[in-house]
């Protein structure tokens, strides 16, 4: 990484720093490696958040930068855990498996295993052989490799379909939504190979690890997922820092323009797209595990839309908006879902904010958008200074809520 691409963003730096201390202090206040003030069941809830913010700074790409707002990413995110999910189910279930058929008097040939095995995972849902997509769900390279195959095919076979068609602005998001719609909707049949809305569980036990307590992965985890964010936030800076990232902040801006200018606008937003559904993709297979379980819920619509919500407040057009939006939403969410805020009596209802959650959120939303587009991050522009340039009267652009005004001092 160049001096100047470190010396043109130092929020590079500081979000490394502030990651890395963040990690350290959790692992420090855990039960496994510290003085046990952290609960493994909040550790995980962080570890899931770091996952959270990872997908939002690929959000963030997408449509804080190059302007396109994808309500289906999440689906995206949820296959890249059913990816490893796959593999995590076969290899857990092999073991057990074979520990039952160790027992009989005659050794287990290799297909019986296999047999067993089938039967374990699918038997839920009244079949006993394995659907041809799990054909790879012995190795754990293999699905690896899925996880990012699968997902980027997807994308690319979409983008290059909706792009070359010249689908912009809702239209394009009424598509990515309809896509997200028509994969949950396939995997709730219990053919889809994926047993249905059943889902995978058991995700948390990992094969090979019986003598590492739950606490002890729940803090690895939060490592690799911290590890995987900071790579991730590092690859989006030095995207968007060269000439790269101001094509598609054009390409935002004024669409018509750059085509005109002779860059292939459709091929710019085919690689964004593709490449934040990958960054998509190796959050989700980082999350299902600390959460567990994973089913077709998880790509229900209404989670890429929580996921643009997340990047709204948290100001997007900053990389690190995202992240805040994401880890604050994330984590408030767990408050007060979670049944730690008491219930409000007023006599003739009582608020109870489980249910009156995605209420407040939608609330929080609206309001960002009306009275401060920047969302949270842009409290970071008061505090180094940054202010509206002088345009003369000139209008700032069509999107007060990226960061057209410092670009216009740039």
């Amino acid at each position: 990484m160049s001096r100047s691409f470190l010396a043109k963003n130092p929020s590079v730096l500081t979000f490394l720093l502030v990651l890395a201390i963040f990690t350290l202090t959790v692992t420090i206040l855990s039960d496994a490696y510290g003085l046990a003030f952290v609960s493994t069941s909040f550790i995980k809830t962080l570890g899931k958040t770091l996952c959270l913010c990872l997908v939002a700074l690929a959000m963030d790409l997408i449509w804080g930068y190059a302007g396109i707002l994808s309500l289906g990413h999440m689906a995206f995110f949820a296959l890249g855990g059913y990816g490893l999910g796959m593999w995590l189910m076969y290899a857990r279930t092999e073991e057990i498996v074979v520990a039952a058929l160790a027992q009989d008097v005659i050794p287990a040939t290799a297909e019986e295993i296999r047999q067993g095995i089938a039967t374990q995972i699918f038997g839920v849902v009244g079949a006993s052989e394995f659907p041809a997509i799990w054909v790879f769900a012995h190795s754990f390279w293999l699905q690896i490799a899925l996880v990012v195959l699968v997902p980027g095919g997807l994308a690319a076979v979409f983008g290059w379909l909706a792009f070359r068609s010249r689908v912009t602005g809702v239209y394009l998001s009424i598509l990515t939504q309809a896509m997200t719609l028509a994969l949950a909707l396939y995997l709730f049949q219990n053919d889809s190979g994926l047993r249905g809305n059943n889902g995978l569980s058991g995700l948390q036990n990992l094969p090979g690890l019986d003598g590492v307590s739950q606490d002890r992965l729940s803090v690895w985890f939060l490592w690799g997922s911290a590890l995987a964010l900071g790579l991730g936030y590092v690859l989006l800076a030095w995207v968007v820092s060269g000439k790269f990232g101001s094509v598609i902040r054009a390409i935002r801006d004024d669409e018509q323009r750059v085509r005109f200018l002779g860059y292939s606008v459709e091929g710019y937003k085919l690689f964004v797209f593709t490449l934040t559904a990958v960054i998509a993709a190796i959050a989700g297979a980082l999350y299902y595990p600390q959460a567990g379980i994973i089913n077709p819920a998880e790509l229900a619509p209404i989670a890429s839309i929580y996921l643009a919500v997340w990047v709204a407040i948290g100001g997007r057009g900053r990389l690190y908006g995202a992240v805040i939006g994401a880890a604050f939403v994330s984590i408030v969410s767990s408050w007060f879902t979670g049944g730690r805020v008491p219930d409000v009596p007023l006599g003739f209802y009582t608020i109870s904010w489980v249910d009156w959650w995605s209420v407040v959120l939608g609330l929080c939303f609206v309001l960002v958008t009306l009275f401060a587009p920047k969302g949270i991050g842009g409290l970071f522009d008061l505090v180094a200074g940054v202010r509206t340039p002088d345009r003369k009267g000139a209008a700032l652009g069509p999107d007060d809520g990226a960061l057209m005004e410092r670009e216009a001092q740039e």
